[in-house]
C-alpha cells in the first residue's frame, strides 16, 4: 500500500471499527465515507447527465454575494460550480474531513482561477464553521455518510444565519431502479425525522431531479 492512500485507509479502518453503524431515530445504516482513493468518481465525465448538478444548483438559487458551505466537499466538483455564481463578492467555505480531499480541491480552485473558497478541515462531528455567517449549507450526495448525524446537524445549525437555509441531496431510496448501493440512498421519510430531530424545520422539497431529492430546510430559533 502507497503512503499517499494510507491516511484514507486508516480513516476508513476507523469508521469500520468505531463509527455509529445505525442513525438512533430512523435506524437507516450509515454508509461508509468514500476515501481520496475514490475521488475519480467524483468528478466523473456523466456527472452532469446522472445527477443534473447545473439544474440542483439552478432550483437552489445561489446569489451572488452570499456566504456558502460546501459540507462534504470532496474534491470541489460542486464547490466550484457555487463558488462562480457566488462571485467575487461571495464566499465559499469548502469542508472535508480528509485532508487529501482538500488538497485536491485547492488545486482544483486554482486552475480555475478561483478565489473566494476556503478550505476548512471539520471532524466526523463539527463542520468547524464560522458561527452565524452561513446563508446556505449544502449537503451533496455526504449526510447519508456522517457517522455523527446529530453532532454534525447541530453544528451546522450553529453556522447558519437566522434565516439560513440547509440543503440536501440525496439519492432516492423510494426509486429501486437508481443504481446505487441502498446505504447511499435515502427517503423523504429518513430525512425529515433525522433533521427536523437538530432543530430544523422543513421548508419545501423539489423532486424534479431524475435521481435525487432536493430537500431545503429552515434554522429554527430555540
Amino acid at each position: 500500500m502507497s503512503l499517499r492512500i494510507l491516511p484514507a485507509f486508516l480513516l476508513l479502518l476507523f469508521h469500520a471499527l468505531f463509527a455509529q453503524s445505525e442513525h438512533p431515530l430512523t435506524g437507516r445504516h450509515i454508509a461508509p465515507v468514500m476515501s481520496a482513493a475514490g475521488a475519480g468518481w467524483l468528478d466523473r465525465s456523466d456527472r452532469e447527465r446522472e445527477e443534473q448538478p447545473t439544474k440542483a444548483l439552478d432550483l437552489i438559487g445561489i446569489q451572488p454575494g452570499m456566504t456558502v458551505a460546501d459540507v462534504g466537499a470532496g474534491t470541489g466538483y460542486m464547490t466550484l460550480r457555487i463558488a462562480r455564481r457566488a462571485g467575487p463578492e461571495g464566499k465559499v467555505y469548502a469542508n472535508d474531513i480528509q485532508p487529501e480531499m482538500l488538497e485536491k480541491l485547492s488545486e482544483n480552485a486554482r486552475r480555475a482561477n478561483l478565489n473566494n473558497i476556503e478550505t476548512v478541515l471539520g471532524s466526523e462531528g463539527d463542520a468547524k464553521l464560522p458561527a452565524g455567517k452561513m446563508d446556505l449549507v449544502i449537503l451533496v450526495d455526504v449526510y447519508h455518510e456522517f457517522s455523527r448525524p446529530q453532532e454534525m446537524l447541530q453544528s451546522i445549525r450553529r453556522a447558519l444565519k437566522p434565516d439560513g437555509r440547509l440543503v440536501l441531496m440525496e439519492y432516492k431510496k423510494e426509486d429501486p431502479t437508481i443504481p446505487i448501493r441502498p446505504d447511499h440512498k435515502m427517503s423523504l421519510n429518513e430525512i425529515k425525522i433525522e433533521v427536523e430531530a437538530e432543530g430544523y424545520k422543513l421548508d419545501k422539497v423539489i423532486d424534479t431531479l431524475s435521481r435525487q431529492h432536493l430537500v431545503f430546510f429552515r434554522k429554527l430559533t430555540m
